[in-house]
């Protein structure tokens, strides 16, 4: 078994750590981890101790750094090919690996105005109509996937794989934000929600102290 490390931030606030370690609890691969709080002083000092890129999350397989989310996630798809991290079909895997990369590069918006807080609730806050536009546009993309994969299982492509992995800080956002969706996407986002890891990771988010100010806006 590889010995891993997964390098994060603040389980709180730091959406690109969530999706690796999702991943990785939702398949059971054993990881050492080493959580960095964000935004100190001595943040990037640290971080640089693991990552050539200054950013988390970052995954230590040996001497081997990978500090990406979605090249850790590849990476462990490509490691552990019975796990079946991506859909097993060619057409689903071209399917889920473009609405994962379009996750990983797209949404600026609601990115910036919807910021990940595991803790907080703000509904209203950073509606716009760009954010609203995004909104849509994930909901399409949930819902096609549901439409084709939903006898399958309860995820994007019927069983969990790293598309669900890539949205699920999405599903924190719409919940701290508290977005109306559809039905099936509610089910999708609820589905996520209720993935024993990511309760964990809801809990320790809860848990840790730390309070960066630029990602606790003020209710609306």
């Amino acid at each position: 078994m590889p010995d891993y490390t997964l390098v994060i931030g603040n389980k709180n606030y730091s959406s690109w750590s969530l999706r690796p370690w999702l991943l990785m609890r939702y398949a059971q691969l054993p990881f050492e981890e080493v959580r960095i709080p964000l935004y100190t002083p001595e943040a990037k000092q640290r971080i640089r101790q693991y990552s050539p890129s200054g950013k988390v999350p970052c995954l230590l397989d040996g001497a081997l750094a990978i500090w990406d989310s979605l090249a850790i996630c590849e990476y462990l798809a490509e490691r552990h090919p019975g796990l079946d991290l991506w859909p097993s079909s060619t057409e689903q895997r071209a399917h889920a690996r473009s609405i994962s990369a379009e996750m990983h590069s797209g949404f600026a918006n609601l990115r910036s105005r919807m910021s990940m807080n595991c803790r907080g609730r703000f509904p209203g806050h950073g509606r716009t109509v760009e954010v609203a536009g995004e909104i849509d546009r994930i909901q399409r993309m949930w819902g096609e996937c549901r439409e084709r994969h939903a006898e399958a299982g309860p995820f994007l492509f019927g069983r969990f794989s790293i598309a669900d992995a890539m949205f699920a800080p999405v599903v924190l956002r719409f919940r701290t934000y508290e977005v109306q969706l559809n039905p099936v996407c509610r089910t999708y986002a609820d589905a996520i929600l209720a993935l024993p890891a990511m309760q964990q990771w809801l809990g320790e988010a809860v848990a840790e102290t730390e309070v960066i100010a630029a990602f606790e806006p003020q209710p609306v």
